[in-house]
């Protein structure tokens, strides 16, 4: 008799809303009604983990400067976190890269005002595009800006080059 009386409810709930499955998921969580329901909210919510990479791992500046293998793993890590989250584009990353090339060509007084204007650059293609796989190279963008050496510049553009390499 019990169960009848938790079954009413769900399906009065459900006539409310217009449909069964949103009432009777939510409530048969252990039954067997909702447990493919709730599956294809496991999958949804894979799919929510995916995307909700919040702190991406930061990049050590000083490591990508003096190990190579560093800068390699990086770039791997980067491009296998934008086919899992993104759908940038190829040409969106190369056309960040000819500006990150640009910007280390600059005078050496005017490079590190063309780094922090790449990084605007860089947040704005970011958020328009919903490219949160890159906010690793956001944050590392700055620490290259605000150390200011011609080798995090050039180490900043190595591993640009090779995210682009490695997205091919």
């Amino acid at each position: 008799m019990a169960e009848t009386t938790q079954q009413e409810p769900r399906n009065q709930e459900g006539k409310r809303e217009g449909r069964g499955a949103p009432g009777g998921g939510r409530e048969g969580r252990g039954g067997p009604h909702g447990g493919g329901r709730e599956g294809g909210r496991d999958r949804g919510g894979d799919r929510g983990d995916r995307g909700r990479f919040e702190g991406p791992p930061e990049i050590d500046i000083e490591k990508l400067i003096s190990d190579p293998l560093y800068l390699d793993n990086q770039a791997h890590g980067v491009v296998s976190r934008m086919r899992d989250m993104d759908s940038g584009t190829k040409s969106q990353l190369r056309r960040l890269y000819n500006a990150v090339r640009r910007a280390v060509r600059a005078p050496e007084s005017e490079r590190q005002q063309q780094f922090v204007m790449l990084r605007a650059r860089l947040a704005y293609t970011i958020a328009r595009h919903s490219l949160r796989s890159l906010d690793s190279l956001e944050k590392l963008l700055l620490q290259v800006t605000r150390k200011n050496e011609a080798k995090g510049y050039e180490r900043f553009r190595d591993l640009f080059e090779a995210i682009v390499a490695y997205n091919e």
